[in-house]
């Protein structure tokens, strides 16, 4: 049994993060999936690989146990050693059920000899068929807080999706016999980024323009969240660039949408640029008194 470099499969360097590996498997797989290639056994071959070498570099603990194995092969091959006498059987760090990873992970199936020695668990062998496809939803960061639907064109058919709150880029939707010859379609949720806000696990990330006059001396100033603007109590004496928290407002979790993370507003505090002569003047009185 030979060594598969799945770093070279995705055309990636060893030391790529998890964002430059799922860009590098979101464009071979689009590129070799069996949708786009009908009757190309090289494509789906190669499809299969690419979502093997995903399901290894794409997961931190795996990745390592990977990485580990890599660096002991290359030594074994210096030192003269073939394959077929390595010890793949020793890296079981990170072993996983196969035939639950194919339900799961829905590639086109036939995880390889090689993957089966480092991850399989008890010896059980991967099906030989396909267990489904994989395509790619684009969703907004509002359908992921809310939730939507997508209506999926299949067989001539019509079929209404459902995407839960709280997904995530990479999350995947299983969609019962939508595939080709009734097998399962894997929706492999893209979440766009929005200009508002920014996403850090389930929490939420905005700012807020908060006026000078209302900086010094309290006041409301407008936030925007995806369920419509809310007014958040400004203290006296906020400073810029102050965060504010406000508990429960962030993404829901997938698998309990009543559950939120939160929000973390940051005050980006305005100076005017003109001011009445009576504001100058109260200012100029204002800037006279020690504190």
């Amino acid at each position: 049994m030979d060594y598969k470099d799945y770093y070279k499969i995705l055309g990636v360097d060893r030391k790529a993060s998890e964002d430059e590996i799922r860009k590098a498997y979101r464009k071979l797989a689009k590129q070799h999936h069996p949708d786009y290639n009908p009757n190309n056994k090289q494509a789906e071959e190669r499809f299969k690989e690419i979502n093997e070498a995903y399901e290894v570099l794409g997961d931190e603990k795996k990745r390592s146990t990977y990485d580990r194995l890599g660096s002991d092969y290359s030594q074994w091959q210096r030192r003269g050693g073939t394959p077929n006498d390595f010890n793949w059987g020793q890296y079981g760090g990170s072993r996983v059920n196969v035939d639950d990873l194919n339900e799961m992970f829905g590639g086109a199936g036939g995880f390889s000899d090689f993957f089966q020695a480092i991850f399989g668990m008890g010896g059980r062998q991967a099906r030989s068929q396909p267990q489904g496809y994989q395509q790619e939803l684009e969703i907004t960061l509002e359908e992921a807080y809310k939730g939507t639907s997508r209506l999926l064109q299949t067989d001539g058919k019509q079929k209404q999706v459902r995407i839960p709150a709280g997904v995530r880029t990479g999350s995947k939707v299983r969609v019962a016999g939508a595939a080709p010859n009734g097998l399962d379609l894997y929706l492999i949720v893209d979440v766009k980024e929005d200009a508002r806000f920014e996403r850090r696990g389930n929490d939420l990330h905005t700012t807020a323009t908060v006026n000078l006059f209302t900086a010094i001396l309290g006041g409301e100033a407008d936030v925007e969240t995806f369920d419509g603007r809310i007014k958040l109590n400004i203290p006296a004496g906020t400073q810029p660039e102050q965060v504010f928290r406000l508990a429960g407002r962030g993404m829901p979790h997938v698998k309990n949408a009543k559950e939120k993370g939160d929000l973390y507003v940051r005050a980006k505090v305005q100076i005017p640029k003109y001011l009445s002569e009576k504001q100058r003047t109260l200012l100029e009185e204002a800037s006279k008194i020690k504190f």
